[in-house]
């Protein structure tokens, strides 16, 4: 079989809801990624066939394909085109999942999987409110799926809660985990562990100057047990609070996948290999259990186990998710989300994808490690696993 390449991957620092990239209109700092990824991997930008782009809420600045205007705000020549897609939370690993398919397919050789979410622009269910605030239609789920499901409505939250309870964890597992994503956040950061992978983004200072956004904004260095006690719950009888949930966040992220030929014949270094693509999909009301099985079905299809992968990126949507994903693998603990998670470093939806690819190799090379896993809960019950092998 043919094989895909990964010789490039960014991804700009987070920035907190009306923080340092809030000024950023999403197509410029996608862009920017697009740039930095010509730049790392010294390849002509005219040899790029496609840009696909995840991105989740394609409303306002993220609307009138937000993919192709990425191409417009860079460098790249009009020549390359570029598609927007959205699998919600997975959309810009799904973008590097049909980026490795084209080049093993043999039907183009150099494609850049990318995302972007500018959060603070376009915040999150902005596409459905604008439409019910017109009174157009009634919402994205039908009276059909309503009885079919016996719900009123499909909750990220609410399957959550569902994970925590059905997995047994009590709210002092879940801000422990969260905690821990913190404290490993900070590590990284101060060991700068996330330097190589992250792409300056000049930001205002504060001070009527201009300086580099380098550093995630939304890690807690003062983040304790007693602090994340003293939030308030999500909902009412729940353990969820937003010290266990993922941060919103504002962000680009992006990587370069190319074939054996390419790779041979413009004389790039690859970064990584990958070595499977597994995408799957269940219960749409627990919903976010989906990387569970998914997870299984990889390993399976890969002829591996577990204890094989070295590191695993597993997003931290909420502390359940990785919390019963470690449980019903047997993973190791140390191994998971080793430089911290969303819970720390902000989840900017459609970017989130190819974000934690590229802290996933990163860290694997950093280490002198072979094989990394990422997986990613979706909306509608779906998950997405990507194998790499770091080289």
């Amino acid at each position: 079989m043919a094989e895909a390449y990964i010789v490039a991957a960014g991804r700009t620092a987070g920035g907190r809801r009306n923080g340092k990239l809030a000024s950023w209109h999403p197509a410029d700092l996608a862009g920017t990624v697009l740039d930095a990824l010509v730049d790392r991997s010294g390849i002509d930008p005219a040899l790029i066939e496609d840009v696909i782009l995840g991105c989740v809420s394609q409303v306002g600045e993220q609307s009138m394909h937000i993919g192709r205007s990425a191409v417009m705000a860079s460098s790249l020549p009009d020549s390359v085109p570029a598609v927007t897609i959205d699998r919600q939370c997975g959309s810009s690993q799904q973008a590097i999942q049909f980026a490795a398919q084209a080049v093993m397919s043999g039907t183009q050789d150099v494609v850049i999987a990318c995302g972007v979410e500018s959060m603070t622009r376009v915040p999150m269910g902005t596409p459905a409110g604008l439409a019910a605030k017109a009174g157009i239609g009634v919402g994205p789920w039908s009276q059909k799926i309503k009885n079919r499901y016996g719900v009123e409505e499909f909750s990220q939250f609410y399957g959550a809660e569902m994970i925590a309870d059905k997995w047994g964890f009590s709210r002092e597992d879940l801000d422990r985990y969260a905690l821990e994503s913190h404290r490993r956040a900070v590590a990284a950061t101060e060991s700068g562990a996330f330097d190589a992978e992250i792409v300056p983004v000049e930001v205002d200072d504060g001070e009527g100057g201009r300086t580099l956004h380098v550093k995630d904004e939304g890690i807690r260095y003062d983040a304790s047990m007693e602090s994340m006690a003293g939030v308030k719950l999500i909902q009412e009888g729940g353990k969820i609070t937003a010290a266990s949930a993922s941060q919103i966040c504002d962000g680009a992220s992006g990587v370069l996948v190319v074939s054996e030929r390419a790779l041979k014949a413009h004389g790039l270094t690859p970064l990584a290999r990958i070595h499977n693509l597994t995408v799957t999909a269940g219960d749409p009301v627990i919903m976010l259990e989906e990387p569970l099985p998914a997870t299984e079905r990889a390993l399976s299809r890969a002829g591996m186990k577990i204890g094989d992968i070295d590191l695993y990126e597993v997003n931290e949507a909420f502390a359940p998710i990785p919390l019963a994903w470690l449980k019903a693998l047997e993973a190791d603990h140390a191994r998971l989300n080793v430089n911290g998670g969303a819970i720390a470093l902000g989840h900017p939806l459609g970017a989130s994808g190819t974000k934690l690819m590229t802290t996933l190799i990163h860290a694997l090379k950093a280490r002198g490690k072979r094989w990394g896993l990422q997986t990613m809960c979706e909306g509608g019950g779906i998950a997405n696993v990507t194998i790499v092998e770091a080289l």
